[in-house]
């Protein structure tokens, strides 16, 4: 089942341009096995090692641009849109914008080889006001460096199976199962890696008692309250001093959120399965200190701690309800 090399061979450049632009545009179609089947090719010159260069350069840059301009742009909105995209919990907007205002050129020269990174750092240079001309040769150089490199790796390993004639037919056989099982590997990885991250913040929970005497010795909690609209029918009350978000509001009002004290998420789902994951995107959007709260609202309410009277909740019900059936 020579899968990729079949279609490299009848499609060639088009195939690898188009392959590597469309996932540093951000879909998570691994171009790394393409590029190292391009360059084994070039070793039985069934390819040129040149023109598959500057084909995936050429990708590289022309996607890179588009975020550049859409991130100065857009800023800070498409920088939220790709956080919540990504499969890559440990790369945030924060850390992309620390790193890109002490270190620019060398952070849009290594964005490539780190994951997460390569999509984040091109809109994070434009909305930081970088000129397009050095943007350009930095960002050049990082994707000559990452598309050369596999390339190179492919060039290698095809000369090696040109020495060996049987381990050559060998792979061609199994080519298209190799790539596929490689694609999935590759999102097993990063789902893993995110399921990995959300059980951190499992095990990070914070305790009602905790929290409890955090209140009573008068330190300053932000408490966010993620409790569906219709839930607060039955039980109009929060945590004392709590404000109530849905977790679609919350990404809509990430300027109010404080950065300098701790943030605690509440719902009442299973686990705490709505705060762990939206403490995840307010990890990645660069909030460190944001802890579940175990138990979440029916714990507290169960300890007998106080809980804080709201308005009637009518007028939000109707806007949920409203909004679930459109």
């Amino acid at each position: 089942m020579a899968l990729p090399t079949h279609i490299l061979l009848t499609y060639g450049y088009l195939l690898l341009f188009l392959w590597v632009l469309v996932e540093q545009l951000g879909l998570p179609l691994p171009a790394i096995p393409v590029l190292l089947a391009a360059g084994a090719l070039s070793a039985q010159q069934e390819l040129s090692l040149p023109l598959a260069f500057l084909a995936g350069l050429a990708a590289s840059l022309i996607a890179d641009s588009v975020w550049f301009f859409v991130g100065r742009r857009y800023g800070h909105h498409v920088l939220r849109l790709l956080c919540k995209l990504s499969l890559e919990p440990d790369i945030c907007v924060r850390q992309t914008q620390n790193s890109f205002a002490s270190r620019r050129a060398f952070t849009l020269i290594i964005a490539k080889f780190v994951p997460g990174l390569a999509t984040l750092a091109p809109p994070v240079a434009g909305e930081n006001g970088m000129a397009a001309g050095p943007f350009l040769l930095y960002d050049g150089i990082g994707s000559a460096l990452w598309v050369g490199g596999l390339l190179a790796g492919g060039r290698l390993f095809g000369d090696a199976l040109k020495r060996n004639p049987g381990a050559l037919d060998w792979v061609g056989r199994f080519s298209g199962a190799l790539l596929i099982l490689g694609v999935l590997a590759f999102f097993a990885a990063r789902l893993y890696r995110r399921r990995m991250f959300l059980r951190k913040l499992v095990d990070a929970r914070l305790e009602p008692e905790e929290l409890k005497r955090q209140l009573d010795a008068g330190e300053s909690v932000f408490i966010v309250d993620l409790r569906h609209p219709l839930e607060l029918v039955p039980e109009p009350y929060t945590l004392p001093g709590a404000m109530h978000l849905t977790p679609e509001a919350l990404s809509a009002r990430m300027d109010e959120i404080p950065r300098d004290r701790d943030i605690v998420l509440y719902c009442t789902c299973p686990n705490e399965a709505t705060a762990a994951k939206t403490a995840l995107i307010l990890h990645k959007l660069g909030f460190e200190r944001v802890r579940p709260l175990r138990g979440g609202f029916d714990e507290w309410k169960r300890l007998g701690y106080p809980l804080d009277a709201i308005p009637p909740v009518q007028p939000l019900v109707q806007v949920a309800l409203s909004s679930e059936s459109a």
